[in-house]
């Protein structure tokens, strides 16, 4: 055996692997090809033992964290392209390059509502790559312009374009699509409104034709919509209970989707239908109401109209036997979603659960508090994990670091530390399709890895691609 055969072992240490759970076992990387290797295999086939041993003190192994919807850091925003590539290119660097130090080793910029003419410039700037000794970039994630303006939060109302005329060629022009799923686009993810007119119908082409993770989001979409949505390809909910509407027990809507599916249709189911026609009617004073069903209408804002009466009373299926319910990024900040709802969120499907940031440019643990610039000549005001534009109630995204979701969500979940790490980890690997080479300890995956002080549960050091990038001092 030579000196040193590219083989590293760690060693002493916890493994957080798929099942949630910790394990104290040793785990093997290829240094020369960047990949996580099988011990067994490799020692028993190839005769070979880790020429290098890294001693771990008893601390934690996972996955590194990979964030899926990130507007920017370390003073830049994706979303501010001044025809300067190399200043922007600068910018992704730097920003691949530091947030390591939160346990991130895979990313999806993020582009905000922009000019029409600003997508196509930032195809070949946002495509997948990987700097040396930083995370790596998975292309880019464009959240509008196809938004709800009821529910634009920060985004530019001027900016926003409420149909899709030529449907999926629509979307093709905007983001400068590749018509070749199989040439990877560098659009990963597309947040949009299903409910505007054309977006329904472009989903399925979206989603099987170009090879893009459609997310509902910015939407008033009620439960009709958001349902048709998901059947039709759509796999991803852009920051739940965030620019949506809120649950209603007659109609949770976008919500209501992390409890749908799993039904079966029972005889009598006929009845039930005659029983909500009849309630429908009354609400809509089409018959007096009785006594027991006497209640005040649904108040404004909620996706409760005739229409979507109409469209449920209309519904064939109640059932959605097979049903596949979507993925919901969270922002586990304590600001955007309460605790309680966190926790409510993932009672109700744990399995679809993946913590963003949806990180600003003032993202940055050394960054003080305090008023910074943004974009469009607006400023944004910093308190802590929260951030405001400036005069403002109106929340602009967040600075938390994607480590301190995880540490937030196992405090306000009661989930392990291995279990809240799926949901940085393995989680988005599957909703982007790419758990095949990232999101598990497993042979043949990207040597990608973050470890944790089992005390603290503190990032402490990180690799990318079998090779060490970031370790605390």
């Amino acid at each position: 055996m030579s000196d040193d055969n590219g083989l590293l072992c760690f060693t002493n240490c916890f493994l957080a692997l798929e099942d949630g759970k910790l394990h104290e076992r040793d785990l093997w990387i290829d240094t020369n090809t960047g990949l996580i290797v099988d011990a067994q295999r490799v020692f028993y086939s190839k005769k070979q033992r880790p020429s290098r041993t890294i001693d771990l003190k008893g601390n934690i192994l996972s996955p590194g964290l990979i964030d899926v919807q990130i507007n920017g850091a370390y003073g830049i925003d994706f979303s501010i392209f001044d025809d300067d590539e190399e200043k922007y290119e600068d910018g992704l660097r730097r920003v691949a390059g530091k947030i390591v130090e939160t346990g991130v080793t895979s990313l999806v910029p993020t582009v905000i509502t922009q000019e029409r003419s600003l997508y196509p410039k930032l195809l070949r700037l946002l495509q997948p790559r990987h700097y040396p000794n930083s995370a790596n970039l998975l292309g880019w994630h464009v959240e509008g312009p196809f938004l709800q303006p009821a529910k634009r939060g920060a985004h530019d109302p001027n900016l926003l374009l409420s149909s899709v005329p030529e449907g999926l060629a629509t979307f093709d022009e905007i983001y400068a699509l590749s018509k070749n799923k199989e040439s990877d686009n560098c659009v990963k993810i597309i947040t949009a409104a299903p409910e505007l007119n054309g977006v329904l119908n472009s989903i399925e082409g979206l989603v099987k034709e170009r090879g893009i993770t459609f997310s509902i989001g910015h939407s008033i979409a009620n439960s009709s919509v958001a349902v048709r949505a998901v059947q039709k390809g759509a796999r991803l909910i852009t920051h739940l209970f965030n620019a949506m509407p809120q649950l209603h027990h007659r109609d949770p809507a976008i919500i209501g989707l992390l409890g749908a599916g799993g039904g079966r249709r029972q005889k009598g189911q006929e009845g039930i239908m005659e029983f909500v026609q009849g309630k429908v009617a009354r609400e809509l004073g089409k018959i007096p109401p009785s006594e027991a069903l006497a209640e005040v209408l649904t108040p404004p804002g909620t996706p409760m109209t005739e229409s979507y009466v109409s469209a449920l009373i209309k519904e064939q299926d109640l059932s959605l036997e097979e049903f596949k319910r979507p993925y919901y990024g969270i922002i586990v900040d304590g600001i955007h979603s309460h605790p309680h709802s966190v926790r409510l969120a993932y009672t109700a499907h744990p399995k679809g659960c993946i913590l963003i940031t949806d990180a600003m440019s003032m993202l940055d643990p050394h960054l003080p508090d305090g008023v910074h610039d943004w974009r469009d000549g607006r400023q944004i005001l910093k308190d802590g994990d929260r951030l405001f534009i400036a005069g403002t109630d109106t929340l602009a995204g967040s600075v938390i670091t994607l480590d301190k979701c995880v540490r937030n969500f196992s405090s306000f979940t009661g989930a392990s530390l291995a279990e809240s790490l799926l949901a940085a980890t393995l989680h988005p690997a599957k909703c982007l399709k790419i758990d095949d080479r990232k999101g598990l300890l497993k042979g043949g995956r990207d040597a990608d890895l973050t470890i944790w002080d089992k005390e603290t549960e503190e990032v402490i050091g990180v690799w990318v691609g079998g090779k060490e990038v970031w370790k605390r001092t």
